[in-house]
């Protein structure tokens, strides 16, 4: 197989440090976030804020275990381990997370917004419009 080179565009910046202080699912909750985008790449949130609504914001989770296979659901251990596919933990080979959340605001190469659940100094490798009808 091929190796494949995947450059972050940007990194998340939250009051959550550890992965023991985020919650299992960032978009059922308040929780407010950065997304600090990478000066290089700032040509590509020209028409993003037309959305000011949901956007999908791709990490990768720079602190998962990529050994791990099976898992407790969720991280409660009184449920039977499962396969990591069959669940959202970030601990799995590749550790991509998908997160959709509220776009607040745009003010340079800072983006705010709400529902995100990374910690922070998580690498951020994507941002996708969530309204289909604004797609390019």
């Amino acid at each position: 197989m091929e190796d494949y080179i995947v450059r972050p565009i940007g990194v998340v910046r939250s009051a959550l440090k550890e992965a023991a202080d985020a919650p299992k699912q960032g978009a059922l909750t308040g929780q407010e976030a950065e997304i600090v985008v990478d000066p290089a790449v700032l040509p590509a949130l020209d028409g993003l804020d037309r959305g000011k609504g949901k956007i999908i914001v791709i990490c990768w989770m720079h602190r998962a275990d990529r050994g791990r296979l099976k898992v407790h659901p969720q991280g409660r251990e009184e449920l039977p381990e499962r396969g990591v596919f069959s669940t959202r933990s970030p601990h799995r080979p590749n550790p991509v997370s998908l997160h959709t959340v509220t776009l607040l605001s745009i003010e340079g190469n800072v983006l705010r917004v709400r529902g995100m659940d990374a910690i922070d100094g998580t690498p951020v490798v994507d941002i996708k419009n969530h309204s289909p009808e604004l797609d390019g």
